[in-house]
């Protein structure tokens, strides 16, 4: 069965402000935006496809609707692109050798001004089982990163990596 496929995708999140927004977004894509009017901003990505764009409206902003990520083909450009994150000061939190939405993965998180959580990630392979601290009650859901990352009562003692390139260690939280 033959299936067409959509040539871009387009999402729209509302901000509570343009400019701290197009600052974020500019350094975590690399690129200007296609367009900026007042209280909106649009970025047009060749790869993936996808076109973003943004609106001031305060009201209306929600963070916890889940996230939004990118999967990147390799380990070294995972690590390339955290190396960039990292000297742009937007590195929210890292995992290494996690087990999210059933699946081994290695990736960062970074927030925008408003909260959006962006998960940059490489996929090993599938798993059978999440890592407890995705089950835990104080976790909202798979795959999300809480902001209280070092809660210390949350019962967890997930393997945590601080970086890429160096040692797994213990921590009493993700």
């Amino acid at each position: 069965m033959k299936t067409d496929q959509f040539p871009r995708m387009h999402v729209s999140l509302y901000v509570s402000n343009i400019q701290n927004t197009v600052n974020f977004y500019t350094a975590l894509f690399g690129q200007q935006p296609s367009k900026v009017k007042p209280n909106y901003a649009k970025y047009t990505l060749e790869s993936p496809s996808l076109i973003i764009s943004f609106v001031e409206n305060k009201e209306r902003v929600q963070q916890n609707f889940g996230h939004l990520g990118f999967q990147v083909e390799s380990v070294e450009e995972l690590n390339k692109r955290l190396a960039e994150a990292k000297a742009k000061n937007l590195v929210a939190k890292e995992e290494i050798g996690t087990n999210c939405c059933y699946a081994k993965q290695d990736k960062f998180w970074a927030n925008d001004p408003d909260g959006v959580q962006w998960e940059v990630y490489y996929f090993h392979e599938d798993a059978e089982f999440n890592d407890p601290h995705y089950e835990m009650k104080e976790a909202t859901a798979c795959c999300t990163v809480s902001s209280e990352e070092t809660k210390s009562d949350c019962g967890c003692n997930a393997n945590v990596q601080t970086s890429i390139n160096t040692s797994t260690k213990k921590t009493s939280c993700c």
